[in-house]
C-alpha cells in the first residue's frame, strides 16, 4: 500500500468518532442545559425551568474550602429568579423539609421579564438551625412558594466559599479552616 493510500485510511479511521458524534440526536450531552458552575439551575421534566418561572443559578453558600458550618448554624440560600409570566409574581415562603428553617426576610417582588438576585445587595434568604454540620458539596431540597406559580421544588447544591464564590460574605458562625503546617522532614541518612 503506497503511503498516499495509508494516510487516507489513517484520516478515514481519525474522523469516524467525530462524524459519529454528529449523529447524536436530540439527546445529545449539548442539547441539554447545564450550569457553566457548581450553583444548581431550575431543570423540570428535562425543560428549562418550570411554568413561567426561571431559576438559571440556586445555591446555599457553605464555608470556605476545608471549613465548615456548624450543627444548628445557618447559611445564606442564594437565587437568580426569573418571572417570564405576563403579570408580576412574588415569593412568598421558602421551607427546607427536614434540613431547618428558613428565614425569608420579606416576600420578594418579581416583575415581569426581570430577573432578581435574592443575594444583593444582602442576603434575604437564611436557612437556619441546620440539623447538621456543612462542609460543601451536600445537596438542600427547597420548596420555593410563589404567589402565582404555586410551590416548585429543587435541590439546591452547599457551595464552598471559594472560586467564583469567594467574594460572597462568609456565612455566619462558619469555622475557619485549619492552617497548613509544616511537618518536619526525616534527616537523610548519609550513604558511605
Amino acid at each position: 500500500m503506497t503511503s498516499r493510500r495509508w494516510i487516507v485510511v489513517a484520516a478515514a479511521f481519525l474522523a469516524a468518532p467525530v462524524l459519529a458524534g454528529c449523529g447524536a440526536g436530540f439527546d445529545a450531552t449539548t442539547n441539554k442545559p447545564y450550569a457553566p458552575n457548581e450553583a444548581g439551575v431550575l431543570i423540570d421534566s428535562g425543560a428549562y425551568g418550570k411554568g413561567d418561572i426561571h431559576i438559571p443559578q440556586a445555591f446555599v453558600l457553605g464555608p470556605d474550602s476545608g471549613a465548615q458550618l456548624p450543627w444548628r448554624g445557618s447559611a445564606p440560600i442564594y437565587l437568580n429568579i426569573l418571572n417570564t409570566a405576563g403579570a408580576p409574581d412574588s415569593l412568598q415562603a421558602v421551607t427546607a423539609p427536614g434540613m431547618g428553617t428558613v428565614k425569608l426576610a420579606s416576600p420578594i417582588q418579581l416583575p415581569s421579564n426581570q430577573l432578581v438576585n435574592t443575594g444583593k445587595p444582602t442576603p434575604q434568604i437564611m436557612l437556619e438551625a441546620i440539623p447538621k454540620s456543612f462542609r460543601g458539596g451536600e445537596s438542600v431540597k427547597l420548596d420555593l412558594q410563589f404567589a402565582n406559580a404555586g410551590t416548585i421544588s429543587m435541590n439546591v447544591p452547599v457551595v464552598t466559599r471559594s472560586r467564583e464564590f469567594a467574594a460572597y460574605p462568609a456565612a455566619p458562625g462558619a469555622t475557619p479552616a485549619p492552617s497548613p503546617t509544616a511537618t518536619p522532614s526525616a534527616p537523610a541518612e548519609e550513604s558511605h
